[in-house]
């Protein structure tokens, strides 16, 4: 099963419209699992009052939050 269909369970908050994890701890797990998964190092980054996953795929710097429960990409 891919992580992107894993349900996050972890607090929340809305910053700038899209939702990030609370805390950095909880971030920085979820960065170790999409690392494993997208086979790149992924770390974490605060935005505003939140912190979202931060990594490079195809040689794009990515970031991604969290959507219906689920990490989405940040656009």
């Amino acid at each position: 099963m891919t992580i992107f269909a894993m349900p996050v369970f972890d607090a929340t908050v809305i910053y700038d419209g899209k939702e990030l994890f609370k805390g950095r701890g909880a971030a920085s797990m979820w960065a170790e699992k999409l690392a494993s998964e997208i086979g790149s190092n992924v770390t974490v980054e605060k935005i505003g009052t939140g912190w979202a996953l931060c990594g490079r795929v195809d040689d794009l710097d990515c970031k991604w939050g969290i959507h219906g429960q689920r990490l989405k990409r940040l656009d």
